[in-house]
């Protein structure tokens, strides 16, 4: 370990658009902590990366139980003293999820859950460890169905997608990237929201059309600062959003 090496941490990093996040970021000489609520899937996840000499840790974080968020925090206190970048990438879908006037509040509480409240209570754990850092971001994994101007859109490709908890849970993700990205600017922490497409993942029942890495492309490009690294905004890997 570099001391000068950047130190990510990637929440829901044990499979799909996480995982590959985390093999190419460390392939580009970061650390990575690869954040996962089951230690065995995190650590099979650890040990499929290190098997190409990666740098890779390990980290149980679970969303949905905050004590293990607080543990997270003290473990990359204790062992790093610092946090780089932080990516909000484990999110959930729900059978139950449908249009507003008829969906299931079951499902949207837990959509909520993970999505929001969980990635809120992550964040804020984390915040004095990114206060270390000299060039500090987080990075909010969101999804084009969070923009309420695409959702007016009766012509948008995805408009039939009427998943209330799953579109309004990405909509409050936006608005909290655009409120911390204000709030913390005069600290220097730089916070934006990404789309990462329409991927083939276990969260769409693989019937997304882009590849895994192509949906891990925009958190990528973002993390090593490639196309300059903005705060406050919404973009895929390709365009800026609208909110």
């Amino acid at each position: 370990m570099n001391k000068a090496d950047p130190i990510v941490l990637i929440t829901g990093a044990n499979k799909g658009i996480g995982f590959e996040i985390a093999q190419q970021l460390a392939a580009k000489g970061l650390i990575v902590l690869v954040g996962a609520r089951s230690r065995q899937a995190g650590e099979k996840a650890v040990a499929d990366l290190a098997g190409d000499s990666l740098d890779v840790r390990h980290v149980q974080i679970d969303l949905n139980d905050e004590q293990s968020i607080a543990e997270a925090a003290k473990f990359i206190e204790a062992e790093f003293g610092r946090l780089d970048i932080l990516i909000n990438n484990a999110g959930i879908t729900d059978p139950d999820d449908g249009p507003p006037a008829n969906v299931s509040i079951q499902a949207v509480r837990r959509i909520f859950e993970t999505n929001l409240f969980g990635t809120l209570v992550v964040t804020q754990a984390m915040l004095p460890l990114l206060r270390k850092s000299d060039r500090p971001q987080i990075i909010n994994q969101s999804s084009g169905l969070g923009s309420i101007q695409l959702n007016k859109d009766p012509d948008w490709e995805f408009a039939p997608f009427k998943l209330f908890g799953y579109c309004a849970s990405k909509a409050a993700l936006n608005m909290m990237t655009v409120q911390l990205a204000s709030t913390l600017a005069e600290e220097n922490i730089v916070v934006n929201s990404i789309d990462p497409g329409f991927t083939a993942t276990d969260l769409n029942n693989h019937r997304g059309r882009q590849s895994i890495p192509e949906g891990a492309a925009a958190a990528i490009s973002q993390a090593l600062n490639i196309k300059g690294s903005g705060n406050g905004e919404f973009f895929s890997a390709t365009e800026s959003l609208p909110w």
